[in-house]
């Protein structure tokens, strides 16, 4: 059972990277489908979402490692790293699809 788990956790895993991959891929090799604003934001954070993730990964550290006795700065240093991987996930993965949707149509 526990050897199942672990199998379905690594397929998600590499699901999640190679989707996240090729909407990288898409974002370098063709035109951007959302605002050039939008593109050049994630082209700018992407490969630094990348390292960021990995860190974290290998650290086993939390995604978001706050407490109460963190100062502001502290708190920002944790959280905007956070952020915007979050907004260039987001933004990547919709330009892959709009991509997609312009293929299909």
């Amino acid at each position: 059972m526990i050897r199942k788990n672990k199998d379905i956790l690594i397929f998600k895993r590499l699901l999640l990277w190679v989707v996240y991959l090729f909407s990288g891929y898409l974002l370098y090799s063709r035109k951007g489908y959302l605002f050039p604003f939008f593109i050049t934001f994630a082209k700018i954070i992407y490969p630094l979402s990348i390292f960021w993730l990995q860190i974290k990964i290998k650290t086993k550290e939390k995604l978001l490692p706050i407490d109460s006795s963190m100062t502001t700065s502290q708190l920002w240093f944790n959280i905007l790293p956070v952020l915007a991987s979050f907004i260039t996930v987001i933004l990547s993965a919709l330009n892959a699809l709009l991509y997609i949707k312009d293929k299909l149509i």
